[in-house]
């Protein structure tokens, strides 16, 4: 699962570099972290070149109550609120890492070891003239899975333009094992038994 990021001057650089233009409200965006239904920088496929722009996080459920932030690589395709998206609405979202919580509840932040910011896999659409986006969960590699059981799906920086706008792509991204990580926790309790 992802349930909150990090953004830095490091990944709109990163950002900066990779699509073509880059709008001055997302060059101006500090350092933050990012909640759900938050608006965040995505990296989109809407145009012949990679484009950034800003969207909401969260899909809105149908009841109306609460949002869907994930959802799960293995099943996206066969879940017909997702199903449409992933085929044809895929982004990238850059950050510099994320974070879960361990079972003691105490914070852990995921990065990458020696690259100053990962790409996390998602998809976006429209609701109620919005544009929201998701990320793609898959099951934890050894990396993550001794604090949760799921992470998000982790893409090289050779995979972004394959994720965006080649279909044949897609199979093999929702089935990959993301990169091992690199774990920091300010604090972790011990165990004298």
């Amino acid at each position: 699962m992802c349930g909150r990021f990090y953004v830095d001057k490091e990944t709109i650089l990163a950002i900066e570099r990779l699509v073509a233009g880059i709008d001055h409200r997302i060059q101006l965006r500090r350092e933050a972290d990012i909640y759900p239904s938050q608006a965040a920088t995505v990296i989109t496929g809407r145009s012949q070149q990679l484009r950034a722009e800003e969207m909401q996080w969260g899909f809105l459920q149908y009841n109306k109550k609460g949002l869907l932030i994930n959802a799960r690589a293995e099943s996206v395709l066969e879940r017909k609120m997702f199903r449409d998206s992933v085929l044809q609405r895929r982004c990238i979202i850059p950050a510099r890492h994320f974070y879960e919580w361990d079972a003691q509840k105490n914070k852990v932040t995921f990065q990458r070891e020696q690259e100053p910011v990962l790409y996390m896999a998602g998809f976006y659409n429209r609701f109620q003239d919005v544009d929201r986006f998701i990320i793609l969960t898959t099951d934890a590699n050894a990396s993550v899975s001794r604090v949760h059981d799921r992470m998000p799906l982790i893409l090289e920086e050779s995979e972004l333009e394959p994720w965006v706008y080649d279909d044949n792509f897609l199979d093999f991204a929702l089935h990959k094992i993301p990169v091992q990580l690199q774990k920091y926790q300010e604090y972790e309790q011990q165990s004298l038994f």
